[in-house]
């Protein structure tokens, strides 16, 4: 004899694997954060990794 589909456990499948997808984006997310947030206080460009050199702060540009 065939069993009846339990739809209720295909759907909790469904929504585990969809929250372990987002958990792990939001993980990414974080980790491409953190990567940023320590080349801003290492004084790099969070982009390129280069030194950013930023003018001085008592010389005013005049166009």
């Amino acid at each position: 004899m065939a069993r009846t589909p339990n739809y209720g456990q295909q759907r909790a499948e469904r929504n585990r694997a969809k929250q372990a997808k987002a958990d792990a984006k939001a993980r990414l997310r974080e980790e491409a954060r953190a990567q940023r947030k320590a080349a801003i206080e290492a004084g790099e460009d969070p982009d390129l990794g280069e030194p950013v050199t930023l003018p001085p702060e008592d010389e005013t540009t005049t166009p």
